[in-house]
């Protein structure tokens, strides 16, 4: 199984970088009254980027050096002999630097439970379907006035986004083609340093002693971020690039047995290492914590502590597994998560799963009896309209999460 799921990979990374039109994968299922996205009246948006910075040719290149470091670059911050090609080149899976949008209340050809990730900046809320970042991995954007990255590395199933803005400086960031514990490297096109998308740890170029300021984003399904955004913006596919948008490179790549590809470290025996589970640590790193997701999933809510303080995770239903079957659309519904400070006011909040009215989970808190949408707003009772602190979480697979966070706690 292992040589046929590395060869799978290998094609889908090809096909990634290719980007070509002809797949044998059925065409994605569509709900009642959704349409195809050729035939779609959407209203188009149009953002404008800042300029990014100017290109330094006066420093050594760190993704052309990482082989054999250049002595007047500082020290790396790891061991690079662990840095592998994943197969394309640098840029061979090309960013969206020039992202285009749609309004949410017009959007007519995502089913209510196709992956989006939510991102929302000082109440700018924007979408990236997974349809579109499966084939892309990262994304330059200005949310709220912020110059952002978003990434999403299909590999370990992560989603992360970072602040590009470094002493005044807009960076923007391509697909290096390196993985690193078999996750997504980045590198800026300012100073060609490389990074670890997992973790935001710059790994050698000049920007070494840098460090990249993260944002809570998370993978939910489009009808479960619309109803709470509907004047948001979602991602379209008008971005320079032709690819199969929402045919899934990878399917059954998210297999519980599955092996990761090109991952060369140990896999903590608790767990497999494709077992999903949603990571959390301190500001500082000094402490990380993960919930296994079957355990989340089963009880809807679940606490820990992690460092000094109490932290809480949701899960509710309602988003497909991207990574599944050849459509994105179409996989199992894996949902969707959340981690949270349960404190609000001065009070610590108790909160657990319940049924709603219409047959399906719900967050209640014991307190006041409110309930709480996935986001930690409170869409009704006595605290309708309050937010719980949203905290940067991480859903991947328990590999890559063990791998950065070796000392990592588990709840439950």
């Amino acid at each position: 199984m292992q040589r046929s799921l590395v060869l799978l990979v290998v094609g889908a990374l090809g096909l990634v970088a290719c980007g070509t039109g002809e797949s044998t994968a059925d065409t994605p299922r569509a709900e009642p009254g959704v349409v195809a996205y050729e035939d779609s009246a959407a209203e188009v948006v149009r953002m404008d980027q800042p300029a990014p910075a100017p290109r330094d040719d006066g420093l050594p290149s760190g993704l052309e050096t990482f082989r054999s470091p250049d002595p007047s670059l500082p020290p790396p911050t790891i061991d690079l002999s662990v840095l592998r090609s994943g197969g394309p080149p640098p840029d061979g899976i090309p960013s969206i630097d020039a992202p285009e949008f749609h309004t949410a209340s017009t959007v007519d050809y995502l089913d209510d439970d196709d992956p989006v990730i939510a991102l929302e900046i000082d109440g700018d809320a924007r979408a990236y379907p997974l349809e579109i970042l499966i084939w892309h991995e990262l994304v330059n954007d200005t949310v709220g006035g912020v110059p952002v990255s978003v990434a999403y590395c299909p590999l370990c199933n992560s989603v992360t986004v970072y602040e590009r803005e470094i002493d005044g400086r807009v960076l923007d960031f391509g697909v290096s083609g390196l993985l690193y514990n078999s996750s997504l490297v980045m590198y800026d096109r300012q100073t060609e340093t490389l990074w670890s998308h997992f973790t935001g740890q710059p790994l050698h170029g000049a920007l070494v002693d840098s460090e990249l300021v993260s944002l809570p984003a998370t993978i939910v399904g489009f009808d479960t971020w619309r109803r709470e955004h509907p004047d948001g913006l979602v991602l379209n596919r008008n971005t320079g690039a032709s690819r199969n948008y929402g045919v899934n490179p990878y399917p059954g790549y998210d297999d519980v047995d599955a092996t990761p590809f090109l991952f060369e470290g140990d896999v903590d025996g608790r767990y497999t290492a494709m077992t999903r589970v949603v990571g959390v640590e301190t500001d500082d790193g000094a402490a990380a914590a993960a919930f296994p997701l079957l355990e989340l999933r089963t009880a809807g809510v679940m606490s820990t502590t992690l460092g000094e303080r109490e932290v809480v995770a949701f899960w509710l239903p309602g988003a497909t597994s991207a990574l599944d079957t050849e459509a994105v659309g179409d996989g199992v519904d894996v949902g969707t998560t959340g981690v949270f400070d349960p404190e609000l006011d001065g009070r610590t909040l108790t909160f657990s799963s319940a049924t709603g009215e219409d047959g399906t989970p719900v967050i209640v808190d014991a307190e006041t009896g409110s309930t709480w949408s996935i986001f930690g707003e409170a869409v009704a009772g006595e605290l309708a309209g309050r937010r719980l602190d949203q905290l940067v979480h991480i859903d991947t697979f328990w590999f890559a999460w063990i791998a950065f966070h070796p000392d990592s706690s588990v709840a439950g």
